[in-house]
C-alpha cells in the first residue's frame, strides 16, 4: 500500500473519515438515457464503437462543461480505511497513460493480447480501459488460478502479455519459458521483482496524450475463458459489440441507472460479470461504480459496507444475500439501497421473499454466460415471478428449443437458445477462439444453444432447470436440481444444499442432496433427519425428485462469488477427485 499512497497527487487518494458525510451528489446532470442516446436502438449495428471514447470521453466532456454532478465515477475503498476516487476526467487521463504504457514501453500492437489477473485494485479498471484505447484484446482471470491453469491460459491463448501480482508473479515465472509468444509481464505491486516492469511507477510517467483507435464495433475487445465444467476451459471471443450492448434502449431497462446511482456489483475481476456490472453498465449511465478490495468473501464486511456508504444498487450472487440473510436475524434496512440484482445460479423463490421482507428492497434476477453477458432479465419495476429469471432482453431473442433447434411449445422443457440468424446480435461471442468444432456444436439450426435448461410460461417469461450436465436422469426421468433445492430450502433444518447426479446400479443415476445444516439441527440424529427430509421433498414436490441420497457438510465448495461449485460435487460421485 505504501506505492499505492505515494501516488496520493496523482490519484486522489483520501483517508475515510468514521461514517460517511455525503456531498451535494444529487445535483445531477442528464444522463444517457436523454438526448445523448438516441444515437442508436436496440438493432443498430454501427460500423465503429469504442466504449473508451464514445462512453468514458463523452462523462469527462460533461464533466468539464459542468453538465455532471460531482461524485467520482470510481469509488474503491479497503478494510484499512484507504480511499481512491476518480472522476471521469481523472479515468480519462490515466487510462490514456495506461495505453500508451502498453504500446510505447511494452511494444504491443492493436490485436495484441494481455492476460489480465488482478484481484480488485484499482489498476484494472486502468488497465481495461488502456486495452480499449489501444485495442489490445483483455483476458481476464481469476487470482485463484494456481500456475497450471495460468500455463493454460498463456499456451492457448498466445498471449503477447500478462499484468498480475507479486502473489502470482513466481507461479508466472516458474512457467515463462514453456510460453513462447509472451514478451511482456507487468506488475502490480508495492514492492519492484526482476524481470517484471513496475506498473504504477510507468503510469505515472507516461504521457497522458493518446490517440483512440477508431475500432470496429466488430473487432475483437475480448477473450472470457468459459467454466470449464465440461472439458477444459474454452475462449469465448467477445468483440466491442459487448459494450456496445450496455448502450442500447433494452438493455438500459435493467437497472435504469442514473448518475446519481453508486452501484456495488460484487464480482470476481476474473469473469464477464465484473466487465459488466463492474464497468459497462454504470459508466454507460454516467454512474458511480464503487468496490470494495474483498479480499476475502466475509458477508458481514458486505453487509456493513452497504450501512457505512451511499450504494444505491447491488448486483451479487444469491449466495451473497443468502449469507447475508443468514447471518443478520433482525430488520436490515440499509440507508441507501433501493434495488437489488442476483444472477449466476438459481436463486430460491423463498429467499427472494425474505430479502424483501427484511430490506423492504426488491430482488430482481437476471441470467447470462460468458459468452453471452446478460442476455434475460427482470427488469427493474417489472412484475416479479419468484423463481423465473425474467424475460429476454433485446436484441436477444430467446427461445426454448430442442436439440435440432426447433422451438417447443409453452411450458415445456427444453434448451434455452438464442437466435442467430439470420443475423447475429449485438452481444454475442463471436465464437471460441481457434476452436471451430466446439462452435459450431453450440449452432443449433438458427440459434446458439447455450446448453442451459429451462420453459418459458405465456408471458415470456423463462424458468431455468439445470445445465445440460447438471440434469439428473434417474430411471428416465430428468430432475433439474433447481427443483430439488427449492423443496429442501423450504425445511428449517436445510441452510443451504446442493443437488447432484450420484452413480447407481439399478436407476443409473439418482439425486444426492448434500446440505448444510442450521445450527439448531446439527444435533439432531442424521438417520432420522435423513427420512424427514426425504418424506418432505417428497410431499412438496413429485416424489421421484427425492435425493435418495443425502450427506451432510459442514460447507458447500464455492468459487470466489460464492456460487456453489457442482461440478466438484458430481466429479467427487463419479470418482474423479
Amino acid at each position: 500500500m505504501q506505492r499505492l499512497m505515494s501516488l496520493q497527487v496523482l490519484w486522489g487518494i483520501r483517508k475515510s473519515y468514521h461514517g460517511f458525510h455525503p456531498a451535494p451528489w444529487y445535483l445531477c446532470c442528464r444522463s444517457l438515457s436523454g438526448a445523448g442516446t438516441l444515437r442508436w436502438n436496440d438493432y443498430d449495428r454501427p460500423k465503429e464503437f469504442n466504449f473508451a471514447s464514445d462512453v468514458l470521453d463523452y462523462w469527462t466532456q460533461m464533466e468539464q462543461e459542468g453538465k455532471r454532478g460531482p461524485n467520482p465515477a470510481l469509488w474503491w475503498v479497503n478494510n484499512q480505511g484507504d480511499e481512491v476516487k476518480w472522476s471521469f476526467r481523472e479515468m480519462t487521463d490515466l487510462s490514456r497513460r495506461a495505453a500508451n504504457v502498453f504500446t510505447q514501453t511494452c511494444g504491443l500492437q492493436q490485436g495484441d493480447r494481455l492476460a489480465l489477473v488482478l484481484p480488485r485494485v484499482p489498476e484494472w479498471w486502468l488497465v481495461v480501459i488502456g486495452c480499449i484505447r489501444a485495442g489490445i484484446i483483455f483476458m481476464p482471470g481469476t487470482t485463484q488460478m494456481k500456475a497450471k491453469d495460468i500455463l493454460y491460459r498463456l499456451q492457448v491463448s498466445k498471449a503477447q502479455g500478462i499484468m498480475t501480482t507479486d502473489t502470482l508473479a513466481p507461479e508466472v515465472d516458474s512457467l515463462v519459458s514453456e510460453c513462447p509468444a509472451l514478451k511482456t509481464k507487468l506488475l502490480v505491486s508495492d514492492h519492484s521483482r526482476h524481470g517484471w516492469l513496475d506498473f504504477r511507477s510507468l503510469i505515472k510517467s507516461a504521457s497522458p496524450d493518446h490517440t483512440c483507435i477508431k475500432s470496429k464495433t466488430l473487432d475483437p475487445m475480448a477473450i472470457f475463458f468459459t467454466s470449464g465444467t465440461t472439458g477444459f476451459p474454452k475462449m469465448a471471443k467477445h468483440s466491442h459489440g459487448l459494450a456496445l450492448r450496455s448502450f442500447l434502449p433494452s438493455c438500459r431497462k435493467c437497472l435504469q441507472l442514473k448518475t446519481s446511482d453508486v452501484l456495488w456489483s460484487i464480482s470476481d475481476p476474473g469473469w464477464i460479470l465484473a466487465v459488466l456490472g463492474c464497468l459497462f453498465e454504470p459508466w454507460t449511465s454516467g454512474s458511480t461504480l464503487f468496490i470494495h478490495h474483498l479480499p476475502q468473501f466475509d458477508p458481514k464486511v458486505i453487509q456493513e459496507t452497504l450501512f457505512k456508504y451511499p450504494i444505491t444498487q447491488c448486483l451479487a450472487a444469491p449466495a451473497v444475500y443468502r449469507m447475508i440473510l443468514q447471518q443478520i436475524p433482525t430488520s436490515l434496512r440499509f440507508p441507501a439501497l433501493e434495488h437489488c440484482i442476483t444472477g449466476g445460479e438459481a436463486l430460491l423463490p423463498e429467499e427472494q421473499e425474505e430479502w424483501r421482507r427484511r430490506t423492504g428492497v426488491l430482488l430482481y434476477e437476471v441470467y447470462g454466460q460468458s459468452e453471452t453477458g446478460i442476455s434475460c432479465g427482470t427488469l427493474r419495476g417489472m412484475k416479479i415471478k419468484p423463481g423465473s429469471m425474467g424475460i429476454s432482453i433485446p436484441p436477444f431473442d430467446i427461445q426454448i428449443i430442442d436439440e435440432k433447434g426447433n422451438i417447443l411449445p409453452l411450458n415445456t422443457e427444453g434448451n434455452i437458445g438464442i437466435r442467430i440468424k439470420p443475423t447475429k446480435p449485438i452481444g454475442l461471442f463471436m465464437c471460441y477462439e481457434d476452436n471451430p468444432v466446439k462452435t459450431a456444436e453450440v449452432e443449433c439450426g438458427d440459434f446458439y444453444n447455450t446448453g442451459d435448461r429451462a420453459t418459458m410460461d405465456e408471458e415470456g417469461y423463462i424458468w431455468f432447470l439445470g445445465r445440460n450436465d447438471d440434469i439428473i436422469n434417474s430411471s428416465g426421468y430428468r430432475i433439474g436440481p433447481a427443483e430439488v433445492e427449492n423443496a429442501l430450502a423450504e425445511h428449517p433444518a436445510v441452510a443451504e444444499s446442493a443437488v447432484v447426479s450420484s452413480p447407481d446400479p439399478i436407476r443409473k443415476e439418482v439425486v444426492k442432496a448434500f446440505i448444510v445444516l442450521t445450527p439448531e439441527f446439527l444435533s439432531h440424529d442424521q438417520d432420522q433427519l435423513t427420512q424427514e427430509l426425504q418424506q418432505h421433498v417428497k410431499s412438496v414436490t413429485a416424489p421421484y425428485k427425492y435425493p435418495r441420497k443425502v450427506e451432510f457438510v459442514p460447507e458447500l465448495p464455492k468459487t470466489i462469488t460464492g456460487k456453489i461449485k457442482r461440478s466438484e460435487l458430481r466429479k467427487k460421485e463419479f470418482g474423479q477427485l
